[in-house]
């Protein structure tokens, strides 16, 4: 008889762990390790702001990942301080706290609507035209990237940065209706405003899925091209203004008095802040510290420096001076009329803007508010509805592959350089009605719950001590 071989109980339970193991472990913990050429790869997708492929998949790259950070400080800082200021010093001294508070209430009213589900249905998939709910609540947007709007930038990066967009917007249509809303009715106005108007706008033009996304989506119905937000923040913002401030009617006194800034200090300090943010607003919309941001960034401050000095000529011809306050609407002209072209176009492009930008602007601002009588009265309609519209139409007809390559796309490259003006035009009107039904709904929705306009007595008190019980100057 054979003698009878037995396993020893280490090597039965040796044997086991390993069956164990195999059996449960994940595939990828198994795979051989990432190859030098793989690794390569990864950093030249880096450097490239392409799609890693291998080892880097689902890390955010820190140069890109830190400039969108910065970016959203810079857009973020053009509201709070840059735009409140601007708008603070051009109101009577009674009204500059109002006017500040409007941009501070409305940036914290926003940012929970954002994190709630404005996020998610401004950029989620969903319909065409609005997004579902899956990242309600910021539910998965964490710091791996999301590939359809970043391949190196962390996904909350990117919600944090698309949240600042989402808080100007509203924060400019201050300006159409200063000095005469009450604070409660423009909270509510705007809150609401957001579902009917911004929310989907913003999925249409710029989320994946969006109807009208030319750029990425191969689906989209009208391909259009907005950059940074010509249509999505200018258009919708400016439109809605001139809606607005018709309904509330003009400020008591308009057109019989001279409503004079109160400080052009405010209002200079605050256009510096204003294009120094706007470069985070511009040059950050490339989602990436590339090659595109580089040129969105030449762009931008071509046109409004261009902007500015057009105003400044036009000014010294027909009044004899450049006045202050001048400057500083050509230049925000300049920035606004821009927005949407800017990661599109060429420096020369950049420089035609800032010249049409900078007449239309004038015109619309000095003749056409005064021809037609309505009372808008920073000129959010003037400036950004005017620049904004007139930018979106630019961008088709002026957008190279030079000057960013994803028009060579299969998508789009047919359009550019010929029919994109019309997909522009298609767009803009698209938005413009919205934006003008949406505008007529809920400011009569408002002044029914809770109403709209302020009292004479508070008008002429100023809404600083009747709207919150505190004075902007104390001397």
């Amino acid at each position: 008889m054979g003698s009878v071989r037995t396993r020893s109980p280490m090597k039965r339970i040796h044997r086991a762990l390993i069956a164990f193991f195999v059996a449960v472990l994940p595939l990828p913990l198994l795979a051989a390790e990432p190859t030098v050429e793989q690794r390569l790869a990864d950093l030249e997708a880096y450097i490239r702001n392409s799609a890693p492929s291998t080892a880097l998949v689902g890390q955010p790259g820190p140069g890109h990942n830190g400039w969108i950070m910065v970016s959203a400080g810079l857009v973020l800082f053009m509201t709070l301080p840059g735009l409140a200021m601007f708008y603070g010093g051009l109101v009577r001294r009674k009204n500059v706290l109002s006017v500040l508070g409007q941009c501070l209430g409305l940036a914290g009213i926003v940012t929970i609507l954002w994190w709630a589900c404005g996020y998610s249905l401004s950029f989620a998939k969903g319909s065409p035209f609005l997004g579902n709910l899956d990242w309600g609540l910021f539910r998965g947007v964490t710091a791996k990237p999301n590939p359809d709007y970043g391949a190196w930038v962390s996904h909350n990066v990117f919600a944090i940065y698309q949240l600042m967009f989402a808080i100007i917007t509203p924060c400019l249509i201050v300006g159409a209706i200063a000095e005469r809303m009450t604070y409660k009715a423009l909270i509510l106005f705007c809150t609401l405003w957001m579902f009917v108007v911004y929310f989907p706008c913003a999925h249409m033009l710029w989320a994946s899925d969006g109807w009208m996304n030319g750029l990425w989506n191969d689906q989209a119905r009208i391909k259009a091209i907005d950059f940074a937000g010509g249509i999505v923040v200018h258009m919708t913002s400016g439109w809605s203004a001139l809606v607005l401030c018709l309904l509330l009617g003009p400020r008591n006194g308009f057109g019989r008095e001279t409503f004079m800034p109160h400080s052009m200090v405010l209002c200079m300090v605050g256009t510096g802040m204003l294009w120094f943010g706007w470069y985070g607003f511009n040059a950050g919309s490339a989602v990436a510290a590339d090659s595109v941001a580089s040129n969105a960034f030449v762009a931008t401050t071509l046109s409004a420096g261009v902007g500015l000095c057009v105003w400044a000529v036009i000014e010294l011809w027909i009044r004899g001076k450049p006045s202050i306050l001048g400057m500083c609407s050509g230049a925000v002209a300049g920035l606004a009329t821009i927005t949407p072209a800017s990661g599109f176009v060429s420096p020369t492009g950049a420089v035609m803007i800032g010249l049409v930008s900078g007449v239309a602007t004038f015109l619309a601002c000095a003749k056409l508010k005064m021809a037609i009588g309505y009372d808008d009265s920073l000129d959010t309609f003037g400036v950004h509805a005017v620049g904004g519209t007139l930018g979106t139409i630019l961008a088709g007809l002026l957008a190279n592959s030079e000057a960013n390559p994803n028009l060579g796309a299969d998508r789009i490259r047919h359009l550019v350089g010929g029919a994109l003006w019309w997909e522009q035009a298609k767009a803009a009107l698209l938005v413009l009605i919205l934006s003008i039904v949406g505008t007529l709904a809920l400011y009569h929705l408002v002044n029914r719950l809770v109403g709209c306009r302020v009292t004479d007595e508070v008008e002429d008190q100023g809404l600083d001590l009747a709207e919150h019980g505190e004075e902007g100057y104390t001397h």
